[in-house]
């Protein structure tokens, strides 16, 4: 085989690599143990800044959040923190009424935010 074939050919061979072994190559968020979120009060217009755990609950006005998972794209990715959480607002204790659930993205906090007359919630960051 000539030389330039010999560079094609090990062009070809390093594409097809590249092409199919690609997707294996990015990181994994890496789950966080503690969460950093923001409140604010509508009516006090009180701004508070809390620290949950994860599996752990905490109460916010008649808010109870529950962190279920907390989890943080690797440095080298764009920054992104993703939180799964449970919100009921306890103002009748005998009923709470479940409010929010699901993930709040700390970048885009209007892609899924709490829709409450009273408190807003918001993801600010999640501890590695």
């Amino acid at each position: 085989m000539s030389p330039g074939n010999q560079n094609k050919f090990l062009f070809f061979v390093n594409l097809i690599f590249f092409i199919f072994f690609t997707n294996y190559v990015h990181a994994e968020n890496v789950t966080g143990y503690s969460v950093t979120l923001g409140g604010l009060d509508k009516i006090t217009a009180k701004f508070t800044e809390f620290q949950v755990d994860v599996g752990s609950s905490i109460l916010f006005g008649s808010l109870k959040i529950k962190i279920i998972k907390c989890e943080k794209r690797p440095p080298e990715e764009i920054p992104e923190d993703f939180v799964l959480l449970k919100i009921d607002d306890e103002i009748n204790k005998n009923s709470p009424v479940n409010v929010f659930s699901g993930w709040m993205l700390s970048s885009s906090p209007s892609l899924s935010p709490l829709e409450h007359s009273t408190y807003d919630i918001w993801v600010k960051d999640c501890k590695i």
